[in-house]
């Protein structure tokens, strides 16, 4: 049992394969192939055609910083991170997703629009492992 204690997603049938990823430390993304481009969040059809014709792929977990916002006032189970980043990134495939930026300072300073991101996976639980993002190394 975990002591995490923070809301955490509840998989479906439809992203089970997402979360399976994440808690192998790959980020996987599903692509459409009849057009070749990359969506998110996972569903079992394409968001351009509607086509069931659709394969999951692991995705680099290059990014940059598309938009932000810094949270001051805590959440329930937030209250020991304040400030912190909601953040909407573009993966480097070109679908966005919302996540938190970390192992950088929370400040408008540090959080540069377009700066480039690596995934970074946090362990939640047994079954649950988040994909956060934080400054590329390179």
């Amino acid at each position: 049992m975990s002591d995490y204690r923070k809301p955490l997603p509840e998989p479906t049938p439809e992203t089970q394969h997402f979360w399976d990823g994440c808690r192998d430390g790959k980020l996987l993304l599903q692509r459409c192939k009849d057009t070749g481009k990359a969506y998110f969040p996972p569903r079992p059809f394409s968001p351009y055609t509607g086509s069931r014709d659709v394969e999951v792929f692991e995705a680099s977990g290059k990014a940059k910083l598309f938009s932000y916002v810094i949270n001051h006032r805590p959440a329930k189970g937030f209250e020991d991170e304040a400030p912190y980043a909601i953040a909407v990134i573009e993966l480097e495939e070109g679908p966005r997703m919302m996540t938190n930026i970390v192992d950088c300072e929370q400040t408008p300073e540090a959080l540069v629009l377009d700066m480039p991101l690596e995934v970074a996976f946090e362990t939640a639980t047994d079954e649950i492992t988040l994909p956060k993002f934080r400054p590329a190394k390179s």
